[in-house]
């Protein structure tokens, strides 16, 4: 039972990936395909770990989807308007560390729990999303470099996996090698003692919801490079799912505490759900019905570790 409360997850993930390639060797079980599994993962993983320095201070940024897909669609139409890749970038980037700010602002100052901060404010960039592109799908002035940001390869390796694996090193040693890391982990754990002993609890909330914010934006520039086009609703897929991985992944390595490891693998149980139940045709609506069942049933087994200590 140890070794299921340690590595349940993992192990949960080596099960799920040894089905789908017994199931269909042919296609899943194929070093091309576990290429594709690390693109397919790429832009959840990256939204998820800007989920995961806002849990690891014990919140939620429930608007992550919608500066996905904010995103997407502000820099469409700063193209459209004669801007260039570096220019645009910087832009999005900067608007969306504006807006984590704010939700941040919201929560460490005025004690606005975090649900209702970033629910709000996330309802309120889909707003001005939508007012940017009129509700349409923008895709005219977007230049051939900037879609290459999330298209091809790079020494075998899909570019959106190559995004991933520098924002994960990042995140990682922001985390467990530094002082500001340490202290995002002093804040979650407990609070109140935090702020006694002299930490900068409302700045460096402030500065994880932005960090959260900026990811998200990270990952709609990528989705619109890769797809050529932005639509207002872009990023709706990705909230769930993200948050999915990071609870996942809590259970992966340490004892109930968000980690960027465990996200990944978390978010690598997702894309294996997917790609392998799409590789044997099962409908869209049974894999959604199917992947809820493989995540709960994954919690399940680190739980009956737990229980059998």
């Amino acid at each position: 039972m140890t070794l299921l409360r340690r590595y349940g997850t993992l192990l949960a993930l080596a099960l799920i990936v040894a089905v789908f390639a017994v199931a269909s060797p042919g296609a899943f079980g194929t070093v091309a395909n576990l290429v594709n599994i690390t693109q397919q993962m790429s832009l959840l993983a990256i939204v998820a770990i800007g989920a995961t320095l806002v849990m690891v201070v014990g919140e939620f940024d429930l608007s992550v989807s919608a500066v996905v897909s904010f995103a997407g669609i502000a820099a469409v139409s700063l193209f459209g308007a004669g801007h260039g890749i570096a220019a645009v970038f910087a832009l999005v980037v900067i608007a969306a560390l504006a807006m984590g700010t704010v939700s941040g602002f919201l929560v460490a100052r005025f004690a606005v729990p975090s649900f209702i901060a970033t629910l709000a404010f996330g309802t309120v960039i889909g707003g001005l999303t939508f007012w940017i592109s009129d509700g349409a799908t923008l895709f005219s002035g977007i230049p051939p470099a900037f879609r290459d940001l999330g298209r091809g390869t790079v020494l075998g390796l899909p570019v959106p996996t190559l995004w991933l694996i520098g924002t994960a090193v990042i995140a990682w040693l922001l985390l467990d090698a530094t002082e500001f890391g340490r202290r995002l982990y002093a804040i979650g754990g407990n609070r109140e003692a935090a702020r006694l002993v002299g930490l900068p609890v409302r700045r460096d909330m402030i500065i994880a919801f932005a960090l959260s914010a900026g990811l998200a934006a990270l990952a709609g520039l990528l989705l619109a490079a890769r797809l050529g086009s932005a639509h207002p609703t872009g990023g709706g897929g990705y909230l769930l799912s993200a948050y999915a991985a990071v609870f996942l992944g809590m259970t992966a390595f340490r004892e109930g505490e968000p980690s960027v490891p465990g996200t990944l693998v978390g978010a690598a149980i997702i894309a294996v759900v997917s790609n392998g139940l799409t590789i044997l045709g099962v409908p869209s609506f049974l894999q959604d019905l199917m992947t809820g069942a493989i995540i709960l049933a994954a919690v399940l087994v680190r739980q009956l570790g737990r229980a059998g200590d």
